[in-house]
C-alpha cells in the first residue's frame, strides 16, 4: 500500500467486530475501506478444527499472550489473558458458544439512557446476523453470516449431569437465546459442519473480493492521527517499516476491549496525568479510557470419576487420537469438533437475584489450565463463572511504546458480593454433583478439594482456582453525557473529538449474562448501521 493512501473508512482491527464493519461499510462500491489487522491470515489448520483452541491459546502465532498484573484477590496470581493474534481476532480461539445473553442486559443498558439498546431494539438484530440450524422462527434467522449449529459430539458424562442438574432443580431448556437463558443444555455453538466458523469466515471472505476494501494484515497501528481534534488516519507498523493510511470520513477502533484502551491513550486520549507520565500529548482528557474493566471470573472445580469415558484418558491413548482423527476426516463429527465446553446452565446463586447470575460451562476434561495436557485420570469440570461481576478493573499504558503491552487488573473479588457469590457457586456445585443421577460415576471433588467447608474456606478455594473466562469488555463504555466517565455515546463516537468511532465489546456499560463474542458482533452491526446513517444523511 503506498504511504498516505486515502480510504472513506479506516477500521482498527478485524476481529469479531471489524470483520463485521469491514463486510456492511464495503457493501456500497462508492465507499471505500481499508482494514488494518496486526494480527496473520487464518490459513493454520488449527483455526478451523474446532479442537484447535487446545493448541492456539497460549501460542503466538495466534494468541497476543497478554497477562495480568499479580491480582490480590486471586492469591497474587498472575493469569494469562488470550486474545486473538489472527482475521477473525478471540473467534479464531474462542469456545464458539453462540450466546445472546438476558433481555434485562440490554434493557439496563437503555434504562441507563442509551437509546436504542434495548432488547427489543438489538434483538432483530441478532436474528438476522445468524443461519440458524433451528430455522426461520421467533427467536432465530436464517440466511445470516453468523452460523449456528448444534454440537456434534456427546458424551454419557454430560449427559447425567443434565439429569443431576434437573433433580437439583434446574429446568430443562433447549434454547438459551430467547431473552431468557435460565436451566440447562447443550450449547448452539458457530461452527458449519463441524468446522470453526469465525467472523472471518462468516463475514469478511465473502468481502473480499469487493475492489473498494482493502486488507492489510501484520499491520500493527501504533497511533491515530488527528487534525486538531478531527481523527484523519492511522499510523501502523508493517514489514519493518511505519506508513500511514488516512480516513476521509471516520477512523473506527475495534481492537477490543484490551487493544483499544491501549491505542486510544497511545494517541493521546485517555487520563491526562497518566499521558503526560507517559510522555505522551493529550488530545483529550477522557479518564474513563481504560477503567470499568469488567470479565468473568471462572471458578473451575474437578470431580474424577469411574465407569464412564471422558476425554482425559482418550488424550492419552494413540488409538483413540486416531480414532478422533478419522471420525473427524469421515464425517466431521467426535471429539474434534468439541467446544472447550459443549453443556452449559444458567441459575441464581441466591434467591435475592431475580435472574440468572451464573453460567455452568460442563466439560467432559480436566486439565490445570488452557494449554496444559489433560490430567492423567477421568474427570469432568464443573466451571461456573458469575454472569454480574461487581468487582472493576483497569487497563492502561505502561510506556509510549506500542510493542509493550498495557498493565491488565481485574480487581477480581475485591466486593464482597462477589466473594458471597464465588462461595455460593461452590456450594450449587456440590449440590449438583451430589444427585442421584451421577452417583454411579462416582464423583470424587479434585479441586477446590472437599476439605474445604466452611465460608472462608471455599472463599480461599476461589482464590487458588478462579481464573479469566477470557470475556473483557467495557473499558471505552458508553454513556450519556453527565457520565464523567463516559467514553463514547449511544452512536458509539468518541466523545470531545471528531470523526472517530470505538465499536467492539469495550463499549459495553455493563457485560452481558453470558459469552461476549455474538453480543460483540451485534454490536459492529448496528454500529455499521449507524455510520452509514450519518454519512448518508
Amino acid at each position: 500500500m503506498p504511504m498516505n493512501e486515502t480510504f472513506d473508512y479506516v477500521v482498527v482491527g478485524a476481529g469479531s467486530a471489524g470483520c463485521v464493519l469491514a463486510n456492511r461499510l464495503s457493501v456500497s462500491p462508492r465507499d471505500s475501506v481499508c482494514l488494518l489487522e496486526a494480527g496473520g491470515k487464518d490459513n493454520w489448520i488449527w483455526f478451523h478444527i474446532p479442537v484447535g483452541y487446545l493448541f492456539a491459546i497460549g501460542n503466538p502465532r495466534a494468541d497476543w499472550m497478554y497477562k495480568t498484573e499479580s491480582e490480590p484477590g486471586l492469591n497474587d496470581r498472575v493469569l494469562n489473558y488470550p486474545r486473538g493474534k489472527v482475521l477473525g481476532g478471540s473467534s479464531a480461539i474462542n469456545a464458539m458458544i453462540y450466546m445472546r445473553g438476558q433481555r434485562e442486559d440490554y434493557d439496563g443498558w437503555r434504562q441507563l439512557g442509551l437509546t436504542g439498546w434495548g432488547w427489543d431494539d438489538v434483538k432483530p438484530i441478532f436474528r438476522r446476523q445468524v443461519d440458524h440450524y433451528l430455522g426461520q422462527g421467533e427467536h432465530h434467522g436464517v440466511g445470516g453470516e453468523w452460523r449456528v449449529e448444534a454440537p456434534r459430539v456427546r458424551w454419557d458424562i454430560l449427559d447425567a449431569f443434565v439429569e443431576a442438574a434437573v433433580e437439583a432443580g434446574f429446568p430443562r431448556t433447549d434454547d438459551f437465546n430467547t431473552g431468557s437463558n435460565e436451566g440447562v443444555a447443550y450449547f448452539h455453538v458457530n461452527q458449519k459442519s463441524g468446522r470453526r466458523w469465525s467472523s472471518a469466515r462468516g463475514f469478511l471472505r465473502p468481502a473480499l473480493s469487493r475492489p473498494n476494501l482493502k486488507v492489510e494484515t501484520h499491520a500493527h497501528a501504533t497511533r491515530i492521527l488527528f487534525d486538531g481534534k478531527r481523527a484523519v488516519g492511522v499510523e501502523f507498523r508493517q514489514n519493518g517499516g511505519v506508513r500511514r493510511v488516512m480516513a476521509r470520513r471516520e477512523v473506527i477502533v475495534s481492537t477490543g476491549a484490551v487493544a483499544t484502551p491501549q491505542l486510544l491513550q497511545l494517541s493521546g486520549l485517555g487520563n491526562g496525568a497518566l499521558l503526560q507520565q507517559r510522555g505522551i500529548a493529550v488530545i483529550r482528557h477522557l479518564p474513563g479510557i481504560g477503567e470499568n474493566l469488567q470479565d468473568h471470573l471462572q471458578l473451575r472445580p474437578i470431580f474424577r470419576v469411574s465407569g464412564v469415558r471422558t476425554l482425559n484418558e482418550e488424550y492419552r491413548s494413540l488409538i483413540r487420537k486416531g480414532h478422533m482423527a478419522l471420525e473427524y476426516a469421515l464425517f466431521r463429527r467426535g471429539p474434534l469438533t468439541m467446544a472447550p465446553s459443549q453443556l452449559g446452565a444458567f441459575a441464581r446463586s441466591s434467591p435475592r437475584y431475580a435472574t440468572p447470575n451464573l453460567q455452568f460451562h460442563i466439560q467432559p476434561l480436566s486439565l490445570d489450565k488452557f494449554g496444559d495436557a489433560p490430567h492423567p485420570f477421568p474427570a469432568f469440570t464443573a466451571s461456573v463463572c458469575n454472569l454480574r461481576p461487581t468487582s472493576r478493573g483497569s487497563i492502561h499504558i505502561t510506556s509510549d511504546d506500542p510493542a509493550t503491552p498495557p498493565a491488565i487488573r481485574l480487581n477480581a473479588l475485591s466486593t464482597v458480593e462477589d466473594q458471597e457469590v464465588a462461595v455460593e457457586s461452590l456450594r450449587l456445585v456440590r449440590r449438583i454433583v451430589s444427585m442421584p443421577a451421577l452417583k454411579k460415576y462416582h464423583p470424587e471433588e479434585y479441586k477446590p478439594g472437599p476439605e474445604l467447608q466452611t465460608d472462608e474456606e471455599l472463599l480461599a478455594g476461589a482464590r487458588d482456582i478462579g481464573t479469566t473466562i477470557f470475556h473483557p469488555v467495557g473499558t471505552a463504555r458508553m454513556g450519556i453525557s453527565e457520565d464523567p466517565l463516559a467514553v463514547t455515546d449511544a452512536r458509539l463516537r468518541v466523545r470531545g473529538v471528531e470523526n472517530l468511532r470505538v465499536i467492539d465489546a469495550s463499549i459495553m456499560p455493563a457485560i452481558t449474562s453470558g459469552n461476549t463474542n455474538s453480543p460483540t458482533l451485534m454490536i459492529a452491526e448496528k454500529g455499521a448501521e449507524m455510520i452509514l446513517e450519518d454519512h448518508r444523511s
